[in-house]
């Protein structure tokens, strides 16, 4: 795995390429639910009515979107379209066990574009839910499709819906080829953002959505860039002596926490998202690494061995009093907090296996969400219910999505080439 050792060495050499939104050359990420939450709602999404292939394209998305979330027991609404202009017959749709209905249709706008229309009923209540509008076009489709099953999502659970962000991860497509690609959180509409013929590692979204940062290696050494995804253009945040890797953007967007040997070992510095005002946080003689900063932005955690094993510390973002974190087992790295400030995922070592656990930071529990062997690269959904990482399955790299509470699980792998080093993407703006 790349474990706390292999990061804070950064012993690669990468002769990176750069090939803004390339068209995908090894497949899409592949999606098998391998768990469901307890209580299921069900629901029955109708065929859409409107424009046939549009139609068929946005209901298919809806559905496969809340299928994959294991929170809804999808109820089959036969084969009969249904627009948002025809009054449902609750009585025939509470007898098929639905819950929820959606339907919907698909128009031409005022100004020649499509428009995505949909309704959500209560069943039992015999009720409106609420209802949305959605200019799009034909490219965009499946976009609109999963603002949908965002909307719903959110009327039936009280969560915001994931299903319009996107994820980040590094493709191992061949000893001397790997590239970092951006996907939908289902997979689809893969592009790929950054070809190397050596290891990429270290992807962190910023806070809008825009910005990628990674650690690449083509000048021979290790250097942090911020890499604009609508331009191509990059900025050189960290280029000093020795090693700069392991970024993770503040908050605001205007900052990143970089692990730095400049001045000897490996400390946790910030610095501003130009490069600019570099600040130094940890000043001591351990091993500091893998920073993220506490969504509040008053805090920076840390995977560090100044105690003898690795474990896991916060300090402020102005330096200071450096606080553990972690103390049940040996070894605990790479702490990512929730975006609620509320709890933290990271990897623990049980039994001789690397298995993702989250604690609750309030009473300190901790609870092992899988039972896999060499998990690594926790990144929580923008909502908080799920969580992503790489782990191993035969050999191979592929990714896996575990809700906070362990019970839903999702496998993700592609067809050609080891997964690794996965980022989930914030809400779009």
């Amino acid at each position: 795995m790349f474990s706390f050792v292999l990061k804070i060495r950064a012993g690669l050499v990468m002769c990176g390429v750069l090939a803004l939104l390339q068209a995908p050359a090894h497949g899409q990420l592949t999606i098998e639910i391998t768990g469901a939450g307890a209580n299921r709602i069900p629901v029955a999404i109708a065929d859409f009515g409107g424009e046939a292939g549009a139609a068929r394209v946005v209901t298919s998305v809806v559905r496969a979107d809340l299928e994959r979330s294991g929170l809804f027991k999808m109820i089959d609404p036969g084969s009969t379209a249904m627009t948002e202009a025809s009054p449902p017959l609750y009585d025939e749709w509470k007898s098929r066990g639905a819950d929820a209905l959606a339907a919907g249709s698909i128009g031409e706008s005022s100004d020649g574009r499509k428009e995505a229309r949909f309704r959500l009923y209560d069943v039992n209540r015999a009720s409106v839910l609420g209802g949305s509008a959605f200019v799009t076009s034909k490219p965009m489709l499946r976009a609109a499709g999963h603002r949908i099953a965002d909307v719903i999502y959110e009327k039936l659970t009280g969560q915001p819906g994931i299903f319009s962000t996107r994820v980040a991860y590094v493709v191992r497509a061949s000893a001397s080829r790997y590239e970092l690609h951006i996907a939908d959180a289902d997979g689809q509409n893969e592009q790929v953002a950054l070809i190397s013929k050596e290891p990429i590692i270290s992807p962190s979204w910023s806070p809008d959505g825009s910005r990628l940062a990674y650690v690449s290696f083509e000048n021979k050494k290790p250097v942090v860039y911020v890499h604009s995804l609508s331009s191509g253009k990059r900025v050189v945040v960290a280029n000093f002596k020795g090693s700069n890797s392991a970024p993770a953007w503040s908050p605001d967007g205007r900052k990143l926490a970089v692990v730095l040997s400049k001045d000897g070992g490996s400390q946790i510095f910030t610095v501003n998202a130009d490069g600019s005002g570099v600040q130094r946080l940890t000043a001591d003689s351990a091993i500091n690494t893998e920073p993220n900063f506490s969504p509040d932005g008053q805090y920076v955690y840390f995977t560090s061995d100044r105690g003898g094993s690795p474990q896991i510390y916060r300090v402020g973002v102005g330096g200071g009093e450096v606080q553990r974190m972690s103390f049940e087992g040996s070894y605990n790295v790479t702490p990512r907090l929730s975006p609620d400030g509320k709890s933290m995922a990271f990897i623990s070592r049980r039994d001789g296996s690397f298995r993702l656990s989250v604690m609750d930071l309030a009473s300190r529990q901790v609870q092992v969400l899988t039972d896999s062997h060499k998990d690594e690269s926790p990144s929580f959904s923008p909502n908080g219910r799920m969580i992503l990482i790489a782990t191993e399955q035969g050999g191979r790299g592929v990714l896996s999505a575990v809700s906070i509470d362990g019970r839903i699980k999702q496998r993700l792998t592609i067809s050609a080439g080891d997964v690794r080093e996965p980022a989930w993407g914030p809400f779009n703006k």
